[in-house]
């Protein structure tokens, strides 16, 4: 049975009682508790003033690593490193790959724009030579993944957990990475839309991968709030590289450019500290609620199975189950649904007058469902689908 949650959402559902907001994959509604976070960190800049820092890198960045630690079954919560953005670390890791020739990249065609527009640039410049992937078939992507890594030397392998335009999901994520010939590449997974809505456990894979992710959506604590793990004594020096990356040694004398040896060695700079406020105040709900990732994709999957229910049931016009790009009964899925159709945006644009908060990339409409839905949410989106004529 779905969970009812919605008191603890409050604020956000009360500024959308008129509309229904089924995008929890693009901008997951904030719980109540992340407001007053977002008040303690002006209290604390005006209480701290210049020793605001030393407060929010020591005892704040502290509770949420030791918590995302926890939710992916990291041992050594120092691997983490906080970021305003994904983006900001992905540059930093493009600057770790070898200098004077192109970087010699393998993906996938469905990776988000963080990093795909990243990496096609690099590459219209000659600084990059991209090996692509495609996603569909998605019955065997991970074999031709595996066997395009054994093609050649690479120096990054980037892929998703999730993938963003289809919710397709590489499970489980370990036996995946085993079957890759990676050698000295840097092996990085894209977990943004896995964090907190797929149970994951990098326990086995904390020396070799890097996992990037973010409050922005099942984390629940808005943007700027970033992160990455970064396995020991791999790209120990980044190019790009902020002055908190050598935070520990600020105070003194410094042979050459100092780096942390820990997850650290990736920092940026100054950064607005506020949503690291809200992904503690987050985690610690989550915590206080007994609220674990396995309990969160239970709660997204009866939500999912009670709307697919209902769209076979009523006329709900092209939103059928036959238009379903990947059945989460068959396939491993994140926590929203895409169906497949030629006027996507058309049918966007239709959701949005009928008061239904949707999006769609490209000819793929997604529904996404969070811990703030209710079942009678579900009921309310089936009977407002069903009234629409289409």
């Amino acid at each position: 049975m779905p969970l009812n949650l919605a008191e603890d959402f409050s604020i956000f559902r009360s500024q959308h009682e008129d509309r229904l907001h089924f995008a929890a994959h693009s901008h997951h509604f904030w719980p109540d508790v992340t407001r007053d976070a977002q008040l303690e960190c002006w209290d604390d800049a005006a209480r701290l003033s210049d020793r605001k820092w030393e407060h929010v890198l020591g005892s704040i960045w502290a509770d949420v690593r030791n918590d995302i630690a926890f939710h992916l079954n990291l041992q050594d919560p120092e691997t983490l490193v906080p970021a305003p953005n994904t983006h900001e670390l992905v540059s930093r890791l493009l600057s770790c790959l070898p200098q004077g020739q192109p970087a010699r990249i393998l993906t996938s065609d469905s990776e988000f724009h963080s990093f795909r527009r990243q990496s096609a640039r690099l590459e219209e410049e000659g600084l990059a030579e991209l090996t692509t992937v495609t996603t569909e078939p998605f019955s065997d992507f991970a074999e031709r993944f595996a066997k395009a890594s054994r093609a050649e030397h690479f120096d990054l392998i980037f892929v998703s957990q999730v993938f963003f335009n289809s919710g397709f999901a590489i499970e489980p994520l370990a036996p995946f990475i085993e079957t890759l010939k990676y050698g000295d590449a840097l092996v990085v997974v894209d977990g943004y839309h896995g964090f907190l809505a797929r149970p994951t456990d990098l326990s086995s894979l904390a020396d070799r991968i890097f996992y990037l992710a973010g409050g922005y959506k099942y984390a629940m604590a808005g943007e700027g709030a970033c992160f990455m793990h970064c396995p020991p004594g791999v790209a120990t020096r980044p190019l790009n590289t902020g002055w908190y990356a050598g935070f520990g040694g600020l105070a003194g004398k410094q042979a050459g450019v100092p780096y942390e040896q820990t997850g650290w060695r990736f920092m940026g700079s100054t950064f607005d500290p506020s949503g690291l406020y809200r992904l503690r105040a987050s985690l610690r709900w989550l915590a206080e609620k007994g609220l674990t990732v396995d309990v969160i994709h239970a709660h997204a999957r009866a939500l999912q199975d009670r709307f697919l229910e209902g769209v076979s049931r009523l006329p709900c016009g092209p939103i059928q189950p036959s238009a379903l790009l990947l059945c989460p009964d068959r396939t491993a899925t994140g926590n929203f649904l895409t169906f497949e159709h030629g006027q996507a945006s058309a049918l966007f644009e239709t959701l949005q007058r009928h008061g239904i908060d949707v999006d769609y990339r490209d000819s793929r409409l997604r529904f996404g469902f969070g811990l703030y839905h209710t079942a009678s949410d579900v009921e309310r989106l089936l009977e407002q689908l069903s009234a629409i004529d289409w």
